[in-house]
């Protein structure tokens, strides 16, 4: 049983969903903006959140940037009754895990928060990639490191917070170091973790250029082969990083 909060402005349907998540077995709060939102995942701990984007005066973007500053391993799923493509890839580029378009099937809703739940208990692909020490907050290395229990990478030592998808991306990515990715071999593994279907293909190039944020700093970096996929690589130089960030 995983407990959820709901954000969610429409009474009928915020009852609705408390209701179906619950008779899925779930433990499931509910609110009716964002500052509700706010107040309730500072004081306990969730495992997944459905987040509404138009919420009555704390927008569920604002809301979105909160959790990812605070628990960045969260996942969310975003709600939305915007048709524009430009949205749902603001809420992805915002930190979101999913997201679904009112109106929706309630079964689909289950599946997709089921799958996030599952995501969220993966390991990661390969947990290392550089020597082989134990990671720490203070090691001087510049290696490439994920960690095998939770979301999260550690970079030049530092720890670096993850989405799920960009956890499991980067995992397949470590996996095959100065290798091509397929794009097809991205959404396979996304599919095959979380059972649902898969998001709509521009999504990936929003959790690579992602991606390649947190990576900025490190010598490692994400080409784009085009027609091919994704390659992570050390780079050795200004010019190889420039060219590794070109998508």
């Amino acid at each position: 049983m995983a407990k959820l909060l709901v954000v969610e402005d429409d009474e009928l349907l915020r009852d609705a969903l408390a209701a179906q998540l619950r008779y899925a077995g779930h433990q499931a709060e509910a609110v009716d903006d964002g500052e509700q939102a706010l107040q309730a995942l500072g004081q306990g701990q969730f495992d997944a959140t459905v987040l509404d984007l138009g919420l009555p005066g704390m927008d569920g973007l604002n809301v979105l940037d909160w959790i990812r500053q605070r628990a960045p391993a969260l996942p969310v799923l975003i709600l939305t009754a915007r048709d524009g493509i430009d949205d749902r890839v603001a809420g992805l580029q915002r930190g979101a895990d999913d997201y679904l378009t009112k109106p929706f099937e309630m079964s689909e809703l289950i599946a997709r928060i089921a799958s996030l739940l599952r995501r969220s208990k993966l390991p990661a692909f390969l947990p290392t990639l550089g020597n082989d020490a134990t990671p720490s907050a203070t090691a001087a290395t510049d290696d490439l490191r994920l960690d095998p229990d939770i979301p999260r990478a550690w970079l030049g030592g530092e720890p670096t917070e993850l989405t799920q998808r960009e956890w499991e991306l980067l995992g397949l990515l470590v996996a095959h170091t100065g290798q091509v990715v397929s794009r097809d071999a991205v959404f396979a593994v996304w599919q095959s973790s979380s059972g649902a279907e898969p998001l709509q293909s521009n999504a990936l190039e929003v959790y690579v250029h992602r991606l390649r944020r947190k990576l900025n700093d490190s010598p490692w970096g994400i080409r784009n082969i085009r027609g091919l996929g994704y390659m992570l690589e050390r780079q050795h130089s200004g010019l190889e990083r420039t060219f590794g960030a070109v998508s």
